[in-house]
C-alpha cells in the first residue's frame, strides 16, 4: 500500500525524478498599487524580465558577444558571475535585472544558446510623480540577512522586498502571494507547454492595493513651496487623522531607487550632505519654542491656576518681552507669543499657586504637567504608519534627578520648558498632531497615511480609535481666539493673510546653536470648522511668522480653494532661499586667486554641516529665551 501511495497517488516524487524535463517556476505576484484620497494613481507596476542564471549549468563559448548581447562590460560579467557563486554553484540567483519587454523581446531566443541563463517575470514599481519619496520609501531586493531573520519561509535570493515608508510598513499586504507553474521542457531547456495542463499549477495573487489620505495636488504643491529649503510640511484631517500631505525637505525622485542602478543612486544620496532620506517629518527633533505656549495655556486653564482672564506683569520673569500691547487675558498672551506670560503660567502650574515655594520645584507639580503633556502625544511615539519614527523627549522629575542628582534641581533649572524650550524635543508629526486635537477641542486619532486597505476607508484598526487629552473643550475656546489674532493681526507677516479663511495659528522660533534659528508653524482652518490642521518647519528660516507661517496658509487656501489667489504671498515663499552652506559631494573645488607673492587673497569658507536634531531657540521677533 505505501508503495501503490508513493508511485501512483503522491505526487511529489514524480516531479522530481522528473527534474530534468518538467520545471517549477514560482511566480512573484504584483505588488499592490498605491492611491490618493481622490483615487489618483501613485505608485503602480511597469513589466519587466530578470535574468537568472545557476552557475554549474552555466555554459558561454563566446564571453564578449554574450556581453554585447546584454549590453554590460567583462568586468561586470566577471563581478556578476563570482556574486553568483558565492551565493550557491547549483541555486538559480540574479544576474541581470529588470530588462524591458523589448529588450526581453529582442534576446529572449538567442539565450537558448547559453544554458544555465532563464528569464523570471518580475515587475518595476513606477511613480507617477517626483513626490512623497520617504512617505512611500522604496522597494529592493533582499539582504541575506533580512533572509535569515525571516519568520517564515516566504523570500528568495533576488526578490524584492519594501525597505522603507509605507512599502515597509505594509509589505505584508502589499507582497500578494506566489504562484507556481509547471512547464515542460526538452533537453535543450525550451518550454514544449504546461505539465498535466496545469492541473497542479496555482494562480498568483497580486497585493492588496492600498489607499492613502494624501491629496496628491497639494502635496506636489507643497514640495515646490519647500523648493530651496530644508524642512518638514505635514497636513492633517483633524476628524479621521488622515495625512494629506507630508514633505522632507529637501527630497528626490523616487524612480532613481527604482531603478537597476539602485546601489549608485542611493550612494549617491547617502552621501548628500543635506540628507534627502532622512525623514524629518517623523524622525527629525526640534524643541517646539513658543507653539508649545498653546499645550501650556490649556493645562493651566483645566487645572485651574489661571482663568480666561488672567494677567500678568513682565516684573519677576527671567525670560524677556519682544514688545507688544498688553497681554490681560490668556487669549492676547497667546496672539502676542508674551514669554513672561507663560513663564508665569508654568510657575503656577508647577507650584500649584503656592507662590512661597521658591527654593525647589516642585517634583509632584512637574509630574502633574507631564501627565497631562503626554496626553497630546509629546513624548511617545504616536504609532503613524511609518518606519523609525522618533519618540521626543518629554522631562519629569525622574529626568533632572538624573541630570543634577535626586532633589537638587530647583525651577530655576526647568523654567526654559515654559516657553517650549530646554530639554523638550518633538518631531514634525507630533505637532500637527497637536494643531488637530485644538482643531478637534481635545480629541485626536492617530495619524496615518494609508485609509484603506484593499478598500477606501478600511485602515488599520488601531486608527479608528479616539484618543481623549482629558482637557474640557471650553478651554479650547478661550485660546482659539487668540491663535486666530495671531494670523490676522499679530506674529503671521501680514502678506501671508488669505482672504475668505479665516486661519487659527501660532508661530514658533526654535533656537539653532549652529545656525540661524528655526521657524515653526502650526494652524487649522476653517477656524470654527476645521477641515485641517498642519505644521511647517523651516530649518534656518529665523521667525515662524516669516518662513513657516506663509506656506502654511498657501497649502491652506490650495487645499481648501482648490487654487491659489494670494500670487504675492506664492512669490514670496518661492524666492526664499534657507538652504545651509554645505559642501555638496563631488563639487568642483574654488580656486582661491594668489597676490604676486603667493599669498591667497582670500580663505575658504568652512563646512557648516547640516544638523538634523539641532538645538533651538525661542519665539517671535525680538524675543529671546530664559536659558
Amino acid at each position: 500500500m505505501r508503495l501503490f501511495y508513493l508511485q501512483v497517488l503522491d505526487e511529489s516524487y514524480s516531479i522530481e525524478s522528473s527534474s530534468n524535463s518538467i520545471k517549477r517556476i514560482v511566480e512573484v505576484p504584483f505588488r499592490g498599487q498605491i492611491y490618493d484620497r481622490y483615487g489618483n494613481l501613485i505608485v503602480y507596476n511597469t513589466p519587466v524580465y530578470d535574468l537568472l542564471v545557476t552557475p554549474y549549468k552555466a555554459r558561454i563559448q563566446d564571453t564578449l558577444t554574450f556581453c554585447n548581447l546584454l549590453g554590460i562590460e567583462r568586468h561586470d560579467f566577471d563581478s556578476l558571475m563570482t556574486a553568483a557563486r558565492s551565493y550557491s554553484r547549483f541555486k538559480p540567483s540574479l544576474f541581470l535585472r529588470q530588462l524591458s519587454k523589448e529588450d526581453f523581446a529582442r534576446i529572449q531566443d538567442i539565450m537558448v544558446d547559453y544554458p544555465g541563463f532563464e528569464f523570471a517575470k518580475s515587475s518595476l514599481r513606477t511613480y507617477s510623480s517626483q513626490t512623497l519619496a520617504n512617505t512611500l520609501g522604496y522597494v529592493s531586493e533582499i539582504s541575506r540577512g533580512q533572509l535569515e531573520k525571516q519568520e517564515s519561509y516566504y523570500y528568495r535570493q533576488g526578490d524584492y522586498v519594501g525597505q522603507n515608508g509605507i512599502e515597509k510598513y505594509y509589505e505584508e499586504q502589499l507582497r500578494g502571494k506566489r504562484g507556481i507553474k509547471f512547464i515542460m521542457q526538452n533537453v535543450s531547456g525550451v518550454a514544449k507547454g504546461s505539465w498535466k495542463d496545469g492541473e497542479l499549477d496555482t494562480l498568483a495573487v497580486a497585493g492588496q492595493n492600498l489607499y492613502t489620505g494624501i491629496d496628491l495636488e497639494v502635496q506636489q504643491y507643497a514640495d515646490s513651496l519647500m523648493v530651496n529649503k530644508v524642512g518638514s510640511v505635514v497636513a492633517i484631517e483633524p476628524k479621521t487623522g488622515q495625512i494629506i500631505a507630508m514633505v522632507s525637505a529637501p527630497t528626490y525622485d523616487p524612480n532613481i531607487l527604482a531603478s537597476r542602478h539602485f546601489s549608485k543612486n542611493y550612494s549617491e544620496l547617502a552621501a548628500n550632505p543635506y540628507k534627502p532620506l532622512f525623514n524629518r517629518p517623523v524622525m527629525a527633533s526640534y524643541r517646539p519654542g513658543s507653539t508649545f505656549k498653546l499645550i501650556q495655556a490649556l493645562i493651566a486653564l483645566q487645572e485651574g491656576v489661571i482663568s480666561p482672564n488672567t494677567g500678568f506683569s513682565h516684573a519677576g520673569s527671567p525670560v524677556k518681552c519682544h514688545g507688544h500691547p498688553g497681554t490681560g487675558t490668556v487669549a492676547s498672551a497667546v496672539r502676542y507669543s508674551c514669554n513672561p506670560y507663560f513663564y508665569h503660567v508654568f510657575r503656577r502650574l508647577i507650584y500649584n499657586n503656592e507662590l512661597n515655594n521658591t527654593f525647589k520645584a516642585s517634583a509632584e507639580g512637574l509630574e502633574l504637567w507631564n501627565s497631562h503633556a503626554s496626553k497630546f502625544g509629546i513624548g511617545d511615539r504616536l504609532g503613524v504608519d511609518l518606519p523609525s519614527e522618533y519618540k521626543g523627549n518629554l522631562p519629569d522629575a525622574k529626568y533632572y534627578d538624573k541630570i543634577y542628582g535626586e532633589k537638587r534641581w530647583k525651577f530655576s533649572n526647568v523654567y526654559s520648558l515654559s516657553i517650549g524650550e530646554g530639554e523638550l524635543l518633538i518631531t514634525p508629526l507630533k505637532m500637527a498632531n497637536v494643531a488637530a486635537i485644538i482643531a478637534n477641542r481635545g480629541y485626536f486619532y492617530t495619524p496615518h497615511v494609508v485609509s484603506g486597505i484593499g478598500e477606501k476607508n478600511k485602515p488599520l484598526p488601531e486608527y479608528t480609535v479616539r484618543h481623549e487629552t482629558g482637557i474640557d473643550p471650553r478651554h479650547f475656546e478661550t485660546i482659539i481666539p487668540g491663535m486666530i489674532g495671531a494670523v490676522e493681526n499679530g506674529t503671521v507677516l501680514g502678506l501671508a493673510r488669505i482672504d475668505s479663511i479665516q486661519i487659527a495659528g501660532k508661530t514658533g522660533t526654535s533656537q539653532n546653536r549652529k545656525g540661524k534659528d528655526h521657524s515653526i508653524f502650526i494652524a487649522f482652518a476653517p477656524a470654527h470648522d476645521p477641515k485641517i490642521a498642519i505644521a511647517v518647519f523651516v530649518e534656518n528660516g529665523g521667525f515662524g511668522g516669516s518662513a513657516a507661517a506663509p506656506v502654511a496658509n498657501l497649502l491652506i487656501e490650495r487645499y481648501l480653494k482648490r487654487k491659489t489667489k494670494n500670487k504675492a504671498l506664492e512669490n514670496y515663499v518661492l524666492s526664499k532661499n534657507y538652504m545651509p552652506n554645505v559642501v555638496l559631494p563631488n563639487a568642483p573645488k574654488k580656486v582661491v586667486p594668489k597676490d604676486s607673492s603667493g599669498q591667497k587673497k582670500e580663505t575658504l569658507p568652512p563646512l557648516a554641516k547640516h544638523q538634523n536634531q539641532p538645538a533651538k531657540r525661542n519665539e517671535e521677533p525680538l524675543a529671546s529665551s530664559g536659558k
